[in-house]
């Protein structure tokens, strides 16, 4: 079965993530095929992009399919891994992407839909940056991915506390574009991805990577670098890691012990 569902029309590409039964989790599955969707829109000439859940969704993302990340001693959030994957794509498809927010968006979801050029969510839709709840350790390029949409007091309060944010108040700090009336939603992305399409792609595409490398243009020192990997091998080195990952298999909250 399908994870994702597409539609091309008028140089508009959409996506629907369509695995209610797991919360639409970042699976390597579920990624491959929204990547391949991708792909198939970038050879198609789209000139913009809907990224979506099933119309009513009550849950955007679960973000990371958390079955699949390692119990301990690896870390969880390489290169490889597939958000990053994913993150990587969205940022370097040369059509602005569009996210249609309907219901929560947690962990790595969060990451993706800010990867996005521009975000549109109902008045309900809350986000929620869960590392801190399993114990996992978040990486550096999706730490600036964070950074890049909020302030660094916004940012630094949602990764530690690990609660969600509502729409509003995403939209009144910058992290997110408009937050529209659910009977609405359709409508004003679809408009909004029509303006865009209307548009000359060669200056649109090329100022989106502009704006892309200018934003990655953040510079870290070998030793700075060196010593936030030493910090998070530490965690995922830890009994806490292990723990948090069991407990989330096991349906239970964890018991941290800082070490």
């Amino acid at each position: 079965m399908a994870l994702v569902q597409t539609q091309f029309k008028d140089a508009i590409g959409t996506i629907v993530l369509s695995h209610p039964r797991k919360h639409n989790a970042l699976s390597r599955e579920l990624v491959a095929e929204l990547i391949a969707a991708l792909e198939e829109f970038r050879s198609a000439g789209a000139r913009a992009v809907i990224l979506r859940a099933l119309p009513g969704a009550k849950v955007w993302s679960a973000g990371h399919d958390v079955a699949e990340l390692p119990e301990g001693r690896r870390d969880p959030l390489g290169w490889d891994d597939p958000l990053r994957n994913l993150v990587r794509s969205i940022e370097t498809h040369p059509a602005p992407i569009i996210a249609m927010i309907e219901g929560t968006v947690w962990g790595g979801a969060v990451e993706t839909i800010l990867a996005c050029d521009i975000v549109v969510a109902v008045p309900d839709s809350t986000f929620a940056v869960t590392p801190a709840r399993l114990g996992v350790p978040y990486n550096v390029s999706g730490m600036v991915s964070f950074m890049s949409a909020g302030s660094l007091r916004i940012v630094k309060e949602l990764a530690f506390t690990g609660s969600p944010i509502s729409a509003e108040r995403a939209e009144r700090v910058g992290m997110i574009n408009h937050v529209v009336g659910a009977d609405e939603l359709e409508s004003f992305c679809r408009d909004l991805a029509q303006t865009i399409a209307a548009n000359a792609p060669l200056s649109v595409a090329s100022m989106k990577e502009q704006l892309r490398v200018l934003a990655g243009a953040k510079p870290v020192s070998p030793r700075g670098f060196e010593k936030v990997q030493g910090l998070r091998r530490m965690v995922y080195d830890s009994l806490d890691y292990a723990e948090g990952i069991r407990a989330f298999k096991e349906k239970r909250a964890p018991h941290f012990v800082g070490r």
